[in-house]
């Protein structure tokens, strides 16, 4: 086993310790491994990499991060082949939701997801790969 060490906000280790409680962990270390093993298991299939796709990139972000908003747009900007159409929604004064429809190859288009929901301060992103016909 090895130790690693996260940083989680005040609200994302709040949820972590209600979920320890709530289960009955013994630690928080336990509660974590089994949400991370959880979300491995959600990863959905990858879609053959060649394979021309349809898709909905939606995150969630914060809107005050430092530089976020254009580093997210930047990302937007280098992939604008990729791009159908955006939605922007204000979720409240701190978080804002976008809607990204994409177009083009899968491999294309998972490096993109990829690279926002990777983006520090994206608290919440998936890909959904419609495989055309």
């Amino acid at each position: 086993m090895q130790r690693v060490t996260l940083t989680l906000d005040d609200e994302l280790i709040n949820e972590v310790d209600a979920l320890v409680r709530q289960r009955g962990y013994q630690n928080r270390s336990e509660a974590i491994r089994d949400l991370t093993r959880s979300g491995l298991k959600a990863q959905p299939r990858r879609a053959p990499e060649d394979h021309v796709c349809t898709a909905a990139l939606v995150y969630v972000f914060d809107h005050g991060a430092r530089e976020l908003s254009k580093r997210l747009t930047r990302h937007s900007h280098d992939h604008h082949d990729l791009t159908l159409s955006t939605l922007h929604v204000h979720l409240n004064a701190q978080s804002c939701l976008e809607v990204a429809l994409l177009k083009g190859k899968a491999r294309a288009l998972q490096q993109f997801s990829d690279e926002v929901i990777a983006s520090r301060s994206v608290r919440h992103g998936q890909l959904v790969l419609i495989p055309e016909a």
